[in-house]
């Protein structure tokens, strides 16, 4: 499974940004997807994450209620919708695939990996 992010950039606080990450290589709907972040000098932090079929959904503290994972099956992507985005939000983006259809928050369950977006909010 190959992924590529896409859709990261500047912006100010209080904005909104949406990620995309393309999969391509297997059939998109047996993964479980994940999105997770790393701001410099950090470890990878999950974000949020989605089941297969896209009925179950995950969120981090910090994001509940400003983000939104999503996906469309037929497209073969997973979406970020990030909302009211704060300082603290900077971080590079990286989106997971897992070979399982329940979605998981752990980093190290999830088999593949995109190159990331970074997303940079300033005050």
């Amino acid at each position: 499974v190959q992924l590529v992010e896409s859709g990261g950039g500047l912006l100010q606080a209080g904005g909104s940004l949406r990620l995309s990450c393309e999969a391509s290589g297997r059939t998109f709907s047996n993964y479980a997807m994940g999105w997770f972040r790393q701001a410099p000098g950090k470890a990878r932090d999950f974000v949020a994450s989605i089941n297969g079929i896209g009925s179950t959904t995950y969120y981090a503290d910090s994001v509940k209620g400003r983000f939104t994972i999503s996906r469309d099956n037929a497209k073969s992507t997973v979406y970020l919708q990030m909302n009211s985005l704060k300082p603290e939000d900077t971080a590079d983006y990286f989106c997971a695939a897992r070979s399982y259809y329940t979605a998981s928050i752990y980093p190290a369950e999830y088999d593949y990996w995109g190159q990331g977006t970074q997303v940079t909010v300033s005050s």
